[in-house]
């Protein structure tokens, strides 16, 4: 099969950032899902990877974290799909990625695609949709279906515009929440409100008085999705007294959690790959997270964030979408499609 990957470590605009191999067509075994891929997105995930090797590798590295595929073959142990059936999935961050013509990926974490959305649609979706449930109904322990309780609640989104703030906006204007995000120019807060959020607030600024502002002294969730260190002082602020803070984004420097202390606050990570990176007895929720995503958007509930896509999956196409996250301007996602 072919596939595309690197090496080294390399800016974008060289040669060999990206390169196609030659490489054996995988065998699926156990749980694993054989997946001829239709399409993909671009995520900061994959621009952090492919910068972050030290040396130059002995095997090319294939990477790529969303893709919507059909089901070709199925390991002996699979009882959730058969051959030909269009599944889609973010996969896992220990094997290789889906930026290739066949992809192997354990079908616990995978779901069935939407029936009503194109291919650049759904390729758009997996890993940001899996990132805004899991932060905002297992981290924040937010009940989607509480609506009631929900509607007197109020969640902060820092960076609302980004891939998992366009998701996570909608989710929690579904769940009934009131919605705060923060966005910074013109066509970000217009993207924001146009995806779920009540209100926006500025993250150039300072947060606090942004929020305060709006009338609100606290609120009882706050999602980070930007710049941990940057907020960290104003979230403690801002957070209630018993509130829950989740971040997807690391500290760079030691963050001050005894902030926290008088208020009671919870704070927790969310890393949507730890699931499947060390195998848990729950991986199989991010399957029916998909599911309730794919039903979601094809109740036009919720609506696909891919603002571009890109025409075939080649290593050009590739490189151009990795050059667009590179910019930190991306408002929604890339997609490259067959």
């Amino acid at each position: 099969m072919k596939a595309i990957g690197f090496t080294e470590s390399l800016p974008i605009n060289s040669p060999k950032s990206f390169e196609e191999f030659e490489l054996p067509t995988p065998t699926p075994k156990g749980h694993d899902l054989l997946v001829k891929i239709q399409g993909v997105s671009v995520n900061p995930v994959d621009v952090f990877v492919r910068r972050g090797s030290r040396s130059k590798l002995k095997q090319p590295k294939i990477i790529g974290w969303d893709a919507v595929g059909i089901v070709q073959a199925v390991g002996e142990s699979v009882t959730l799909f058969k051959p030909g059936e269009q599944v889609f999935y973010a996969g896992s961050f220990k094997r290789p990625g889906s930026d290739a013509e066949y992809q192997l990926v354990d079908e616990r974490i995978t779901g069935k695609a939407p029936k009503h959305l194109s291919i650049a649609e759904i390729a758009a979706m997996p890993l940001t949709s899996l990132t805004a449930w899991e932060a905002l109904f297992e981290q924040l322990e937010i009940d989607p279906e509480n609506k009631v309780d929900n509607q007197s609640r109020t969640i902060l989104i820092i960076n609302g515009s980004g891939g998992v703030g366009s998701i996570a906006t909608q989710l929690a204007h579904w769940a009934n929440l009131k919605v705060i995000a923060s966005a910074s120019r013109p066509e970000t807060i217009q993207w924001t409100k146009e995806h779920g959020a009540d209100l926006t607030v500025n993250h150039r600024k300072d947060l606090v008085n942004e929020v305060h502002n709006l009338g609100y002294q606290y609120v009882d969730y706050i999602l980070e999705l930007n710049d941990l260190d940057g907020h960290w002082n104003e979230m403690a602020e801002l957070i209630k007294p018993s509130g829950r803070i989740a971040s997807i984004t690391e500290n760079r420097r030691p963050i001050n959690l005894k902030k926290l202390t008088t208020k009671r606050a919870k704070f927790a990570w969310e890393w949507m790959y730890s699931k499947s990176y060390y195998q848990t007895p729950d991986m199989i929720t991010q399957h029916q997270i998909l599911n309730r995503i794919a039903a979601l958007l094809d109740q036009h509930i919720i609506q696909s964030t891919m603002t571009q896509a890109l025409q075939p999956i080649n290593v050009d196409n590739l490189k151009k979408a990795h050059q667009l996250v590179e910019t930190n301007h991306m408002i929604g996602k890339v997609v490259i499609h067959n």
